[in-house]
């Protein structure tokens, strides 16, 4: 399994975005003839305007890689060392010299248990005759020069990929990337760390898949495309918030804050099908709709 795992990690091609995010042979042409970022930032709002894309830089504009000449996805990142743009991209590993990302993080996490489990079992092993060499019960011979230095290593790396597993089992729990965990992805409403997390559980069936007997087992199981992730945070209009909470009665006493519409790529991803805290479309949303229509038509005839 150790060695499986490890190379899953190292051949599986990272992911990259499909062609929709790419900008169209017109778009391109006059991207690259203006020269003023106000009218190249107004062509990208143009071809973002359909994709599942909710996510911006810190400056509130449209993501863009001008090496891979496409919209990036949510997650999406660009890597210097692999020239392309990574799907979900958590960071290139020099270990394995490829990229972790959304086709292989799984594959990358069971490479860290399964080393990590390896090294437990050579140290263990060995441990019986460290201590006899510790307390001169072994026999003087070339063999215990070995059984020292695979002891200390077995013992180094074990501790050194234990914080490294923890850490990425943390980054499980959070639903986050280590390029996310030091630079918060920048939403409508703001930077947010948390802004891709749906709980716990969610969180790791989104990277393991649904499947619990698969969750050992180096395969692909991972929920999504990777293009379109489900988000926990609000974005709706001021108005249409207050028309709704006038019209629809409260939930459940619990809830804190009314949770937002689902974005366009959540509706059929499985992570949040029985999700019971979304507002689905009913005929209080469609007066709710209806009321916000008329309220805009008596504004415009007064």
């Amino acid at each position: 399994m150790f060695v499986w795992s490890y190379w899953k990690t190292i051949f599986t091609s990272p992911a990259s975005p499909s062609n929709e995010f790419c900008l169209s042979k017109a778009d391109k042409e006059q991207y690259e003839k203006e020269e003023r970022p106000e009218s190249q930032q107004e062509i990208l709002r143009r071809a973002a305007k359909d994709l599942p894309i909710y996510t911006t830089t810190a400056s509130r504009a449209i993501r863009y890689c001008d090496r891979c000449q496409l919209i990036k996805p949510d997650r999406c990142h660009h890597c210097s060392a692999c020239d392309i743009c990574v799907l979900k991209m958590d960071h290139h590993c020099p270990w394995v010299n490829n990229c972790v990302g959304f086709s292989n993080y799984k594959f990358f996490l069971l490479f860290l248990m399964y080393s990590l489990l390896y090294c437990l079992f050579v140290a263990a092993t060995v441990l019986q005759y460290f201590i006899k060499f510790w307390t001169n019960e072994l026999r003087d011979t070339h063999a215990k020069f070995h059984v020292l230095f695979l002891f200390f290593v077995a013992a180094m790396f074990f501790i050194s990929i234990l914080s490294l597993f923890s850490y990425h089992c943390w980054l499980v729990g959070k639903n986050r990337s280590t390029i996310e965990t030091f630079r918060a992805p920048t939403f409508r409403n703001g930077p947010d760390k948390n802004g891709f997390s749906l709980g716990c559980g969610k969180n790791l069936r989104e990277v393991f898949g649904d499947e619990k007997k698969y969750w050992l087992l180096p395969v692909f199981t991972s929920l999504g495309d990777g293009c379109s992730f489900p988000t926990r945070l609000v974005i709706m209009d001021p108005e249409q918030l207050t028309v709704s909470s006038q019209n629809e009665p409260a939930k459940s006493s619990g809830a804190s804050q009314p949770f937002p519409p689902r974005p366009l790529s959540e509706s059929q991803n499985r992570l949040l099908a029985s999700d019971g805290q979304w507002v689905e479309s009913g005929p209080e949303e469609e007066n709710v709709k209806s009321g916000t229509k008329k309220h805009i038509i008596v504004s415009l005839e007064s």
